[in-house]
Parts: C-alpha cells; sequence; structure tokens
C-alpha cells in the first residue's frame, strides 16, 4: 500500500481522491499512519441493512426521556 503525508494530502487531497487505487492509501503523519484511504467498492452496498436484526431500540428514539411542561 502507498502511503503519503498528512501535510502532501492536504494539498492534493482532490486530485488524490480521483486517483486512489483499489489498494487504497495509507496516510501518515510524522511517519506514523494516522488514516486509509480506500475508494468505494460496489461490494460497500451489501454494508447498508447489514446490522438488520442485531441492533435493539430500546424508548423512543425521538425522545430524550425528560417530561417537561412549557406552560410552567
Amino acid at each position: 500500500m502507498k502511503s503519503m503525508p498528512a501535510a502532501e494530502f492536504k494539498q492534493k487531497c482532490l486530485a488524490v481522491l480521483d486517483r486512489v487505487g483499489p489498494e487504497g492509501l495509507m496516510i501518515t503523519k510524522r511517519g506514523k499512519p494516522v488514516a486509509v484511504l480506500h475508494p468505494v467498492s460496489s461490494g460497500s452496498a451489501a454494508l447498508i441493512g447489514s446490522l438488520k436484526g442485531k441492533i435493539t431500540i430500546k424508548g423512543s428514539i425521538l425522545s430524550t426521556g425528560v417530561h417537561w411542561d412549557a406552560q410552567s
């Protein structure tokens, strides 16, 4: 896998995004890896819905659970 310093990635970000290969790109800071950039592949679509049935929602996701009265 190729690597690139974060400062260089910052300067060339848009160009790098256009040419990142299937092997990806490791972004480093002071020689240590901090991130890996991979192109989105058609296999990523399999992630959608992959957690169905594995997560349980307790209570309302639209409420904080705290009841308050605006009149008081």
